[in-house]
Formats: C-alpha cells, sequence, structure tokens
C-alpha cells in the first residue's frame, strides 16, 4: 500500500495526489473539477470544523445559513467585488428542463429562462449584506457577529484535490460593527484563531501578515492573512480575514442610528478557512509511506491490531484489551480494536501507517504472555515494548508528544527555508535551488511586483505584522524600502 507511494524526491506532485486517493481522503467525481469526500477525509475535516466552531462561539459568533443562490444585481453593486470574481463565477439562466421533441434526451426548457440569472455563490458578502440591512436598524443590534457553514463554487479550470476544486467546502464570518476600530479588532482577533488553529491543532507553523493592494480580496481595505510552507517549498494561504471597511455597507444601504440619534453606515469583516487546509496538513507533515496526521485531528488516535493462530488466541487477545480500549475512550482518545479475520497484520500495519494513525498497539501471544504491548510512533517509525499497566499513561503523554514533535519538525523546515536576499540575481537563485520564502525588500509599487509575478512565478505572500523597521533598496528597482516583504512561489 503505502510502500508503493512516488517517493516526494522524485515527483512531489504525483506523491501529494497518489496519496490523497490511496490514504482514502477524496477521490474524483464525475463532475469535471470536483471532489467526493470520503468518510475518513471527512472525519478530518469535522475534527477541523468542530475545533473551530467552538473558538468562533467563544468569541461571540453564532451560525446562520444563507442560499447557494445570489441574484447578479446583487453582485453588480460592489464594483471591486464583482471584478474579482466575475470569471469564475458559475451562472444559473434557466428554472426547467423537458424532453427534446426529438426523443434524443433532456433539454433546456428554452421557455423557461429566469427573469435575473442567479450566481452559484462564489462568496456570501452580498446576499449576507442584503440581509443584515433587515437586521441592523440600530447601535444596539451590534455588532452583528455571524459564521456560516457551506459550500461554494468558483468555476477553476486547474483542479487538484482539496487544494483547487470548482466546489469546496469552508466555513465564511461576516460580521458588522459600530466603529472603524471595532471592525479592525475583529479581523485581528479572526487572524489569532487561524493561527492558533493552524499551529495548536493542524500543528502547522505559520506567518501573519497582510496582503499587498494586489493581492488583498477583492472589495476588501486590508487583508490579514496566515501563510505556510509545504514540503517542496512552496507557500499556502491557509487563512485570511478582512476588513471591509464600509465598502459593502454602502453598496447595500446598510445604516444604524448611532447612540447620539444620526445615521451612519456599519463596518464590515469577512473571514474564511476551507477545505484547502486538509492539502496543508497532507502536504506539512506526511513522507514517503503516507500520511502523517497530528494527533488532535486523527480520526483514530490508537489502533490495537492484534496478533494470533486460530480464534482462540485472538478471543484471548479481546478480552485482554476490552478494558483498554474503555478506558482510553473514557479518556475522550479515539481507538479502533481492528479485528479483522479477512486480513493479515502486515497489511493491516501498512493501511494504518499508510493512513496516518498516530499511534499502534500490536499485542500478540507473547505479550499476552508478558502482559505487554508493542507500542508504534507514526511520526518517527520507533517501536516500544510497554508493560500492560503503563500502556494507557504511556499513550497520553505519546499523543501529546507526536503533537509538539510533527510542529517542532514542520517549524524547523519552515525556518531553515526563510533566505534574506539583497539582490534580484539572488532573488531568482534561491528562488530555483532552494525555494520557500525569500524575505527581500520591494519597493511598494504593483509594476515591480507583477514583474517579478510575470519573470519568477513568485508573489508576495505578506508583508509581516510587525516588519523591523531595516531600511534597504528594492532588489529590482533599487528605489528605497523600509522594511523586507515574504514572497514565495505558492498553491
Amino acid at each position: 500500500m503505502g510502500k508503493n507511494l512516488t517517493k516526494r524526491s522524485e515527483d512531489y506532485s504525483k506523491w501529494y495526489n497518489e496519496l490523497v486517493v490511496r490514504a482514502d481522503l477524496a477521490e474524483n467525481s464525475g463532475v469535471r473539477g470536483c471532489m467526493v469526500i470520503k468518510p475518513y477525509g471527512y472525519a478530518i475535516w469535522e475534527k477541523m470544523q468542530a475545533a473551530l466552531d467552538k473558538m468562533f462561539k467563544e468569541t461571540g459568533h453564532e451560525n446562520a445559513y444563507f442560499p447557494i443562490f445570489i441574484p447578479k444585481s446583487y453582485l453588480s453593486k460592489e464594483a471591486s467585488h464583482v471584478e474579482g470574481f466575475a470569471k469564475e463565477c458559475a451562472v444559473v439562466t434557466h428554472y426547467r428542463l423537458k424532453n427534446a421533441e426529438d426523443g434524443s434526451g433532456i433539454v433546456v426548457d428554452e421557455t423557461a429562462k429566469l427573469e435575473e440569472e442567479l450566481i452559484v455563490r462564489p462568496t456570501s458578502e452580498t446576499i449576507i449584506w442584503d440581509t443584515f440591512r433587515k437586521w441592523i436598524q440600530s447601535y444596539r443590534d451590534l455588532p452583528l457577529l455571524i459564521n456560516q457553514w457551506a459550500n461554494v463554487v468558483r468555476w477553476e479550470m486547474r483542479t487538484r484535490l482539496f487544494l483547487r476544486t470548482a466546489e469546496f467546502l469552508w466555513q465564511e464570518g461576516h460580521t458588522a460593527h459600530a466603529t472603524e476600530a471595532e471592525a479592525i479588532a475583529e479581523a485581528e482577533t479572526i487572524l489569532d484563531i487561524y493561527t492558533k488553529f493552524a499551529e495548536a491543532h493542524m500543528a502547522v507553523p505559520v506567518i501573519r501578515g497582510t496582503k499587498t493592494p494586489g493581492e488583498r480580496f477583492a472589495g476588501a481595505i486590508e487583508t490579514y492573512c496566515i501563510e505556510a510552507l509545504m514540503q517542496d517549498g512552496k507557500a499556502l494561504q491557509a487563512g485570511t480575514s478582512h476588513f471591509l471597511g464600509q465598502n459593502f455597507a454602502k453598496a447595500f444601504d446598510v445604516k444604524f442610528a448611532n447612540k447620539e440619534g444620526s445615521q451612519d453606515y456599519v463596518w464590515a469583516t469577512s473571514w474564511g478557512v476551507s477545505t484547502r487546509l486538509m492539502g496543508a496538513l497532507v502536504m506539512t507533515h506526511s513522507d514517503d509511506n503516507g500520511l502523517v496526521l497530528p494527533p488532535k485531528l486523527a480520526p483514530i488516535q490508537v489502533v490495537i491490531v492484534p496478533i494470533y493462530k486460530g480464534l482462540d488466541q485472538l478471543e484471548a487477545i479481546s478480552e485482554k484489551i476490552e478494558p483498554f480500549l474503555k478506558e482510553l475512550r473514557a479518556k475522550g482518545i479515539s481507538v479502533k480494536f481492528d479485528n479483522r479475520d479477512t486480513h493479515k497484520p502486515g497489511f493491516k500495519f501498512n493501511e494504518y501507517e499508510l493512513k496516518g494513525v498516530p499511534v499502534r498497539l500490536a499485542i500478540g501471544q507473547r505479550d499476552l504472555e508478558n502482559n505487554t504491548f508493542e507500542v508504534a510512533r507514526r511520526d518517527t517509525l520507533e517501536k516500544q515494548t510497554i508493560p500492560a499497566d503503563r500502556v494507557v499513561a504511556h499513550i497520553e503523554g505519546l499523543l501529546e508528544e507526536i503533537q509538539e514533535n510533527i510542529y517542532k519538525r514542520a517549524e524547523k523546515y519552515r525556518d531553515a527555508h526563510i533566505t534574506e536576499v539583497d539582490s534580484y540575481e539572488d532573488f531568482k537563485r534561491v528562488l530555483e535551488e532552494k525555494g520557500g520564502f525569500i524575505s527581500a525588500h520591494w519597493d511598494g509599487s504593483a509594476e515591480t511586483e507583477e514583474r517579478i509575478k510575470e519573470e519568477t512565478k513568485a508573489t508576495i505572500r505578506c508583508i509581516p505584522l510587525q516588519p523591523k523597521n531595516e531600511a534597504g533598496t528594492c532588489v529590482v528597482t533599487g528605489k528605497p524600502s523600509q522594511f523586507r516583504v515574504l514572497f514565495a512561489k505558492a498553491y
């Protein structure tokens, strides 16, 4: 199983595609550019959802749901927003089918044309702000903190499972505030949540920053982001939080009566992460044997594989295992006892290694006699023999150790792949030979940013939130620059 994966060093892209499919995370569907998320992959997404949803609710946010269809006229109300999404929109023009008169099959009923076309949701700012106009009357209605778990459609031509698909799952938060300061604080709070989730749950180290004007969300005044680095030296945008100013409030006439009794437009944010995080999880930690999952997000944290000859031995092992299963589950640890008699232990070891189960226990006749377990950890592939009376405490500590270890391993790789350069020649050389983040001076112009993108395919991933003041000169134009920004090739 896992042993047949293409090696990362040979073809990283092929390795990723094979791993996602073979580890039962997802597969391509009969709809071009769309994926089927399989139960094992969806179980990881559910754990992501649960952790994030808890964080959102702890900070006062509530979940709601809004229509998947958006009238075309709504999308037209905020000019930069429609310009940013126009090329990715799927459009519904008719509402009925009929049988073809020549009997050739089903065709669109040309008499059932919609009076106004509907856009399949690429993001929900417009339909939500049309709704907010009805919900917000005075300062007493603010802040309004809404989150939605949903699917969106962006018509991608080149797709890859989880990383870029025509339809994907995400959460999108949309909030309204009485003041500019409150809205900015909200956007920063969400950035903190995304950072904590990525690092504490996904074990993915991230760099916090803001996007350049050319990379901002369509319609935003400021876009905050977290950027992660994959094992092939490419960056991946892991989450964004946008300060929208009053742009959408003015476009949809969302006003409130302030404490002084006068009318004012509300201030807005929006923010989101998607199933793209599944791709980040795979590419940050996994190896040539398969997935390596952080225990906090692993659907199965511990698997127990019996090694036996005959049903009598299996029954004896099952009796031995039962109290351990109960004790582990009582501690909130997800555990599976794989007593299938249709597969041999070696097959099971490979299967769970491929699927990234953090801890594997094996127990055979000798273990029964010695009152021990063989304990193997997925991140280092190390094995230990542990006395049965210590195994539960050992597993508890081991899960924490694995979570910390894979974070530190990813952090070490990331830090080793942040390179400062001071010339365009070094910029291009490091980009091709080493990859990763390149810290360089930029003159702040869109023209220079676009030139670098066209010539190297590298983009400015972020302007670090607290860049150290370091006067220098742009690596391309030689013009003055007050701080460095981070460039990288990206997914």
